[in-house]
C-alpha cells in the first residue's frame, strides 16, 4: 500500500524536531454545491529543525514515532 503524501503550511515549529504542518482541503458540498475549505493539523518529525513558521512543506506517512507524531517532512 502506497504511503499517502499531503501538502501544507508550517504554522508551529515550537517542539524539538517537531513541525505543525496544517493541510487544507477543498470540496464541494454534497447538498449546497458550494466549495467548502476544511483543514487538519498534523504534528510532523523535521530531523534538523530547518522548517520555519510559513514554510510549505510536503509529509509522508511513516511508523509512529511518538503519540502523535506518524508523519515525517520530506527534503527536498
Amino acid at each position: 500500500m502506497p504511503k499517502r503524501i499531503l501538502q501544507g503550511a508550517v504554522v508551529s515549529d515550537k517542539g524539538d524536531k517537531t513541525v505543525i504542518v496544517e493541510v487544507e482541503r477543498r470540496f464541494m458540498h454534497p447538498i449546497y454545491k458550494k466549495t467548502v475549505k476544511n483543514s487538519k493539523r498534523y504534528a510532523a518529525h523535521d530531523e534538523n529543525n530547518v522548517k520555519k513558521i510559513g514554510d510549505v512543506v510536503k509529509i509522508v506517512e511513516s511508523r509512529p514515532i511518538s503519540k502523535t507524531k506518524k508523519w515525517l517532512v520530506v527534503t527536498e
